[in-house]
């Protein structure tokens, strides 16, 4: 009956990793948005639920997120390349300082406390859905990106904040590139590119920072799981370009609002977690 019992809650659970999967390469193509929002949540329960040491247990959700989102995000970056909706003379100005940035970060995982992460995780959720849910068409800092290196720092800030997050970092790039101008599906698309230059060495630093350390479950490299990795992968690679589909066909404010429900609904997750 035990057995049962036990063989019944891993279906239900590798039935919810391959749902979260789905909906994270739905999101990748919706939003430009690695599903970072949706993956760690979800593996951060499901290593709960496995008995994972609580010292380690969000850092191996971040890391795995990350690995997973990889994929997803390429395939959804091109996806609306092959749209015409990415600005790539800002993807090329970005790229550089997002991946030293993704670096920055990888070096402080090794060394956060997993509440840091999850209060990172709140701050982030709140700041970015108010700016969504309360933000209007006028709000412009310009017509393009100006030439001042800030705009490189904050890609670092970007690459190095989005790795501790386990995001893609859609939502900073599409933040910074609407208040210069960009449209909405421009800013998704390029955000989605971007994405791609912090998940994969992200996931590779995150491999790094816990390699060696105690208390991770069996077939782990570092922060990676490889079995949550192996069974959300294929799917959310398959689900991204039907996303990326269905945000051309719909409004710029769907699209916001949408986003804004992600982030509201994560970052309240985690104040639970953090507060009882």
């Amino acid at each position: 009956m035990e057995l049962a019992a036990s063989t019944n809650e891993l279906i239900l659970l590798a039935l919810a990793l391959v749902g979260a999967g789905v909906a994270t390469g739905f999101l990748a193509g919706l939003l430009g948005v690695g599903g970072g929002a949706i993956i760690t949540p979800v593996l951060y329960e499901v290593f709960s639920f496995l008995g994972v040491n609580s010292t380690v247990r969000m850092h191996l959700a971040v890391g795995t997120s990350l690995a997973i989102m990889a994929p997803t995000t390429l395939r959804a970056f091109m996806a609306h390349k092959a749209r015409g909706g990415v600005d790539m003379p800002a993807f090329k100005r970005l790229a550089p300082a997002i991946v030293a940035g993704v670096v920055l970060g990888a070096a402080v995982a090794r060394y956060a406390p997993g509440t840091a992460l999850k209060w990172l995780w709140v701050t982030f959720a709140t700041l970015m859905s108010l700016k969504l849910l309360l933000g209007r068409d006028d709000w412009r800092l310009g017509d393009d990106l100006p030439k001042s290196r800030l705009i490189e720092l904050y890609g670092m800030f970007v690459g190095a904040v989005s790795t501790l997050l386990s995001v893609g970092g859609g939502a900073f790039v599409t933040m910074l590139l609407t208040l210069y101008g960009r449209s909405i599906r421009a800013a998704v698309g390029t955000s989605a590119g971007i994405g791609t230059l912090i998940t994969l060495p992200g996931a590779l630093g995150l491999m790094w920072a816990g390699w060696g350390q105690a208390g991770l479950p069996p077939v782990s490299i570092g922060y990676v799981s490889l079995i949550g990795a192996a069974l959300m992968i294929p799917t959310s690679v398959l689900a991204a370009p039907l996303g990326a589909r269905v945000s051309h066909g719909i409004s710029r404010r769907a699209l916001e609002l949408a986003f804004a429900a992600l982030l509201a609904t994560a970052g309240l997750n985690f104040l639970a977690s953090l507060v009882w």
